[in-house]
């Protein structure tokens, strides 16, 4: 297990060019399999998942071209669908929770779809019910092995029908959409999820033959087509990682460039860090941010505290609340973060406490932080990452605290960001990989 050892409390300075977005690129390389042609896929970020992916995608038979570290072209032409039913598959898609979302392809080209209960971070409750629902709705049989944790879903034809999601999944309208490009009739899909990552595999699918509209909305209506042809297809910038580096800014008072961040598809991440006080600039398409000695959280009109919380898409991203609720630390002011979706994701606050933060853990989902205003700074500790997006909220509590701080567990970071510590060093940050 590796752990970084992190030396903060010094100013950074730089330019970043965010990777590919995780989110997206887990839809786009699952759909490769609803083609028996070639499929290139570029700006693909080089992390533990997306690896993982790309392993299980080989081991199906899947012929795997690489170009460069983030450019991949994939051919699903003769595929070994027996490995869907062997040990090594329930093994291997057991640790990722994006290969849930092979089963909507497979079912919709092959037939039948299989998987093991997916893995992923621990932050709560994350159920399946939406995915099967679905696709029982055009026609599947379901069943799903105890003992063994394995679902399964066949169908010899998938029918076009009207489904209301129980929840806009974004997970689950990715795989009812690849399941319903192919099948027979037009499928209306109602309270479908419609993130920017959404959008991108709608494009993606209808570059392919598709014929898919409402793209942008939540209702995504599909009139299936016999087959798809390949495309090429680029992934967006990581809206994830660029908040992160803004995080990264701020908690270090220190002038940073984030490059190409594609504005027009970072939602409500601009105006979410401006209310905690957040001054940066949109540059073309990128985003200055300059030393900022201090920051201060805005309040409501009343002058009630001001209440940050998650929501599908066009809200803000559950995946951002732990970074704004480490940036929220060193503010002047306060403000209640309510993290609305997963009950277990503000749990790392308590190592934030030991690091001296003014927090208060309200209940599972909500937490109450009283910014510092720098007055007093984090101190250096031994710490866990628990997920990915807590992971990297703790660096940055780490690169902001003086004195030598160790992260225990940074394979959960290395999951969902590319060669951190390189980049990190890059702009003049002390962190060491031990």
């Amino acid at each position: 297990m590796a752990s970084f050892k992190i030396e903060g409390g010094y100013k950074l300075n730089g330019t970043i060019t965010p990777q590919g977005a995780k989110n997206e690129v887990l839809q786009i390389l699952c759909a490769v399999l609803l083609t028996p042609e070639k499929v290139t896929v570029q700006n693909v970020p080089d992390i533990i998942d997306v690896n993982k992916l790309i392993f299980i995608l080989g081991e199906l038979g899947v012929n795997i071209e690489k170009h460069n570290t983030n450019s991949y072209t994939f051919q699903a032409n003769d595929l070994n669908l027996e490995y869907l039913e062997s040990e090594k598959f329930k093994k291997d898609g057991s640790s990722l929770r994006g290969s849930i979302m092979l089963v909507g392809p497979l079912l919709a080209r092959f037939g039948r779809g299989y998987i093991p209960r997916p893995g992923g971070d621990k932050i709560g409750r994350r159920r399946l019910d939406t995915h099967f629902e679905g696709f029982i709705k055009l026609g599947a049989t379901f069943r799903y092995n105890k003992e063994e944790r394995f679902y399964g879903v066949e169908a010899e034809e998938l029918l076009g029908t009207e489904m209301l999601l129980d929840e806009a999944s974004v997970t689950g309208t990715a795989n009812i959409l690849m399941a319903s490009v192919l099948a027979k009739g037009i499928t209306r899909i109602y309270n479908a999820a419609c993130e920017p990552y959404i959008q991108q595999l709608c494009k993606m699918l209808n570059s392919m033959g598709a014929n898919i509209t409402g793209v942008g909305s939540n209702l995504l209506i599909i009139n299936g087509v016999d087959s798809l042809r390949g495309c090429t297809h680029r992934v967006l910038p990581d809206m994830i990682e660029i908040g992160s580096w803004i995080g990264v800014a701020v908690m270090t008072k220190s002038e940073l460039t984030i490059k190409n961040v594609s504005w027009e598809n970072l939602g409500q991440i601009p105006s979410v860090f401006r209310k905690l006080g957040i001054q940066f600039e949109k540059r073309d398409d990128d985003i200055y941010i300059p030393e900022q000695d201090s920051y201060e959280i805005q309040s409501y009109i009343d002058g009630s505290v001001l209440t940050v919380a998650d929501a599908p898409w066009p809200g803000f991203t559950p995946d951002l609340l732990s970074i704004l609720l480490v940036i929220a630390t060193q503010a002047k002011g306060t403000v209640l973060i309510h993290q609305k979706m997963f009950e277990s994701r503000l749990f790392f606050v308590d190592k934030l406490i030991d690091m001296g933060a003014k927090v208060i853990l309200c209940d599972p989902h909500r937490a109450t932080v009283i910014g510092h205003n720098f007055e007093s700074s984090l101190k250096a500790t031994t710490m866990t990452s628990p997920d990915i997006r807590a992971g990297i909220s703790l660096l940055i509590a780490a690169l902001s605290a003086k004195g030598t701080s160790i992260i225990h567990n940074i394979e959960q970071i290395d999951r969902g960001y590319e060669n951190i510590e390189a980049r990190l060093k890059s702009i003049g940050a002390k962190i060491e990989r031990i």
